[in-house]
């Protein structure tokens, strides 16, 4: 009888396995793959085979999707989403109720240990996308080192200082190869993600940092068609399961903020 119950479940098991959706979706190595490999086993129970494509930039997850390369993704903030919709004429959504986390968005330096003491003249590297650059100049305009002519825009530019009392010089530079720039400028805004990636901490090495009040929460994003999928509700209940809050909460110890 035992042996009849074994070969039933494995048989079960099989047809499930047999029967199992792929989900295909695309995503950031730190820590949005992470957390997404994190879930596979609950999304395997339910019957969704979860295929993970990790990228190294901002522009690849999303041409993937639009392409129908990948079912959705999971890297980005809606102020990005919407700079990437406006430039390349696509339409993609973010999935609903698809806010996961916040990456408190950070400056760091390896030439100065506070912030007071930055130099005039000084050199400051931020994203080159819009959406993430605008973002970088908000938060040296919070910490005021700048003041932005309209305090409530997501995305300045730099033609938006109004004050730059300490004449410091912009570089721009796409958002992965920012930590490696850390050595030639005197500070540096990087995106969560790309800091954890170069083995800096957010919560330490950060010499200011945004809060978890950031209006950049990350996204599941799709094309129109397949934001309502039923695979993709259940991808969304996964990354707002407890169990995903308590790894987000016990692996990145605040550099990773549930918004769930």
């Amino acid at each position: 009888m035992l042996k009849k119950a074994l070969s039933a479940i494995a048989i079960a098991t099989l047809a499930l396995a047999a029967n199992a959706e792929v989900l295909k979706v695309g995503a950031t190595a730190v820590p949005h793959a992470e957390i997404l490999n994190h879930i596979k086993p609950a999304l395997k129970a339910q019957g969704v085979d979860l295929e993970i494509k990790e990228f190294s930039d901002y522009v690849q997850p999303n041409a993937a999707v639009e392409d129908k390369q990948l079912d959705a993704n999971f890297f980005q903030h809606q102020p990005y989403l919407d700079s990437y919709n406006k430039d390349r004429k696509t339409s993609l959504v973010a999935v609903p109720n698809g806010k996961v986390h916040v990456e408190p968005f950070g400056a760091y330096s390896s030439k100065i240990k506070n912030i007071k003491d930055l130099k005039d003249g000084a050199t400051v590297a931020i994203p080159n996308d819009p959406s993430n650059g605008g973002r970088a100049l908000i938060l040296l305009a919070k910490h005021g080192l700048i003041t932005l002519k309209d305090p409530k825009s997501l995305t300045p530019t730099a033609l938006d200082i109004t004050k730059n009392p300490k004449k410091l010089k912009f570089k721009e530079l796409e958002a992965p190869l920012l930590p490696r720039a850390l050595a030639d400028v005197d500070l540096a805004l990087i995106n969560t993600n790309y800091a954890i990636e170069a083995k800096l901490n957010p919560t330490k090495d950060a010499l200011f940092i945004e809060g978890a009040d950031s209006p950049y929460t990350n996204i599941i994003v799709a094309r129109k068609d397949r934001a309502n999928g039923a695979d993709i509700a259940k991808l969304v209940k996964a990354l707002h399961s407890a169990d995903t809050k308590k790894f987000i909460e016990e692996k990145y110890k605040g550099a990773v903020v549930p918004a769930f």
